[in-house]
């Protein structure tokens, strides 16, 4: 098991004495999915904290009409409904593997056993909901103020490896436009 980006990611983020941080790694497990495999369903609890080893993964909302692409993941990072996760409540995401996909898991249970066995860890939840909240206000905030075209920009420069690794339609729908505006863009965008 490779556990080199999720070691990486404590020991630089959320530094935990060495102690704990070995017991913590050695307590993931990793799991392979393929290609369309749901990772998260709305209403479900999401009951495990889940690292993103390898792969993309798309999160949107979904209702009878149509689904709306609010993150994709294609570095490795936690991709757990971390609100869900905390209060046991349904979850309003979905999650879909947009390539195969390698996820390192910890079940809630034996992560609040080294919570309770290593109190750094309690800043570990605490730094990320801040985080969580801070990208989502940010999110938000461009949603509301910028244009497609502004937000294809930014993608552009700030999440290339987004723009490579997922389909268009798939960013089209990210950005609240339609596959056919979003190649206008691209094209605007290119000739600049």
């Amino acid at each position: 098991m490779n556990t080199t980006h999720l070691y990486h990611f404590f020991d630089t983020d959320f530094p935990l004495n060495q102690e704990g941080l070995k017991e913590l790694i050695e307590s993931f497990s990793e799991s392979n999915f393929k290609k369309g495999e749901r990772l998260l369903t709305e209403k479900s609890v999401d009951s495990k904290l889940r690292f993103l080893n390898r792969g993309v993964v798309r999160e949107f909302y979904s209702n009878d009409q149509k689904e709306t692409n609010i993150n994709f993941y294609t570095k490795a990072q936690f991709i757990t409904d971390f609100s869900s996760f905390n209060n046991l409540l349904p979850s309003r995401k979905n999650q879909e593997c947009l390539t195969d996909v390698q996820l390192l898991i910890i079940g809630k249970d034996r992560f609040q056993q080294l919570l309770d066995k290593y109190p750094c860890g309690k800043s570990f939840i605490d730094q990320t909901f801040q985080k969580l909240l801070e990208e989502r206000e940010e999110f938000e905030y461009i949603r509301l103020t910028k244009q497609p075209e502004e937000m294809y920009q930014m993608l552009f420069e700030n999440s290339p490896e987004c723009l490579q690794k997922v389909p268009q339609y798939h960013i089209a729908s990210f950005l609240g436009i339609t596959p056919e505006t979003l190649s206008r863009i691209r094209k605007k965008i290119a000739s600049k």
